[in-house]
């Protein structure tokens, strides 16, 4: 099995001191990065396969850092499809940074920031995308299995999770119980479920989607 491919920080900022003093402390801990000098520049090259984390100045020449997470909502549906943001604020910019965080954002720092903390927290940040993806292939591969149920074994999984007992499943559909029995095993071998107590909470795993 090969390794997951290393995640990349992206540092969206037009001040070119910062970009680079970002660049090398995230190098110096041993963490990819990449710069971009605009947010017009990033979103121009967006979607980034290897992004794990955004580090993205609230206030920037031509489109600020809230305008490209609304952007960036806007291509990919929601916030929670995004890899985690981080924005950097100056101080009068900190209500507008806390509006962020109720939008979605990861979190923020407040410049000047100690060069432990960023990158701490950015490491914070990049893990939770791993755990995001994981829970996301995860419920692919459930939605997967569901599409291989026949049309029979969804209403007879469906009266198994309104806690019906096979008698009364076969006299609700018409049918004999061994008929429902042979039914039941296949849902759960189809579905990778071991009793109904864990169908239940793999279907409730992708309604809560």
């Amino acid at each position: 099995m090969t390794d997951a491919p290393a995640l990349v920080v992206h540092i969206v900022d037009d001040e070119p001191a910062l970009r680079d003093s970002l660049g090398f402390l995230f190098a110096s801990r041993g963490v990819d990065a990449r710069t971009w000098p605009s947010g017009e520049a990033f979103l121009e090259a967006w979607p980034q396969a290897d992004c794990g984390c955004i580090v993205l100045d609230v206030r920037m020449e031509g489109l600020s850092g809230p305008q490209v997470l609304g952007a960036l909502v806007g291509r990919e549906g929601s916030v929670t499809a995004l890899p985690p943001i981080i924005f950097l604020t100056g101080h009068a910019d900190v209500p507008l940074a806390v509006q962020s965080l109720k939008d979605g954002a990861f979190d923020f720092l407040e410049k000047p920031f100690n060069d432990n903390q960023i990158v701490d927290l950015a490491l914070r940040a990049m893990d939770l995308h791993r755990r995001r993806s994981r829970e996301s292939d995860s419920l692919a591969e459930i939605a997967q299995r569901l599409a291989t149920l026949s049309g029979r074994e969804v209403e007879v999984m469906d009266l198994i999770l309104e806690g019906k007992l096979n008698k009364q499943i076969a006299d609700r559909l018409g049918i004999a119980i061994r008929t429902v029995e042979v039914h039941r095993a296949r849902v759960l071998q189809k579905m990778g479920a071991r009793s109904s107590v864990e169908l239940a909470q793999l279907k409730a795993r992708l309604d809560g989607r």
